[in-house]
């Protein structure tokens, strides 16, 4: 990620290291705060460090609250905001960033007047032209899979390259695609929800929760690692 050093963020450059170092962020439904503090273990001892709790359900914020006060080395951050009042409430709760699945320039607006680290939703050219112009570099593509993949990204991302804008795609990535994803330069993370599907957090099942966080947190290290083998031979020429 050569350009997370030069390009415009509203993230602070050291969470967007922790987070491209990372690569991949669990995207998570959480009904309870316990369930949520028992989840951000399960997912750090798997070597994941970035979850976004979605604004889904009615305890979202006090999940977040939660996590943020009982693991505070966890990247904790809220999904699925919708309404520009959702962002001072994510905010109160603590939320380290906010992402949402579209580009409501309404909501970008509030979020960057309330200093809220924010990802908007792209799957245009048009929807990144717009999160761009309201001064947003780090873009949530999504429905990634859906959408039309790797392929779709590229066309995407292309009349925008010079800019160094960076995507974090969600929606169908698995660990049977996250290393296809990954070697893209311009991915930042990806989103998970495959990490800790409903059922697993409804059972408690935190050790199978581990375990699918290692084997991700594994692939991204093989890659991250080939990337800082490649950046160091490049220099060398």
């Amino acid at each position: 990620m050569s350009s997370a050093s030069v390009t415009p963020s509203l993230f602070p450059s050291s969470m967007l290291t922790r987070l491209h170092a990372g690569a991949v962020i669990a995207v998570l439904v959480v009904e309870r705060p316990q369930q949520a503090v028992h989840l951000a273990r399960a997912l750090l001892a798997g070597g994941v460090s970035a979850m976004e709790l979605t604004l889904r359900t009615p305890a979202a914020l006090q999940c977040l609250r939660a996590v943020r006060e009982e693991v505070p080395e966890m990247i904790a951050g809220a999904g699925t905001i919708l309404r520009p009042a959702q962002v001072a409430e994510v905010v109160a709760a603590g939320g380290a960033f906010g992402v949402a699945p579209g580009t409501n320039v309404a909501v970008i607006r509030e979020a960057i007047a309330a200093g809220l680290p924010f990802a908007p939703g792209v799957v245009t050219p048009t929807d990144v032209d717009m999160a761009l112009q309201e001064g947003c570099h780090d873009l949530k593509f999504f429905p990634a899979e859906p959408s039309g993949g790797l392929p779709m990204l590229a066309s995407i991302k292309a009349p925008f390259a010079h800019l160094g804008v960076r995507y974090i795609p969600l929606g169908g990535v698995t660990t049977a695609n996250l290393e296809a994803w990954l070697r893209d330069p311009d991915v930042l993370a990806v989103g998970g929800s495959w990490l800790a599907r409903k059922e697993l957090i409804e059972a408690g099942a935190w050790e199978q929760i581990t375990a699918l966080a290692a084997a991700a947190s594994g692939i991204a290290r093989k890659v991250r690692a080939a990337d800082r083998k490649s950046t160091r031979l490049n220099s060398s020429h």
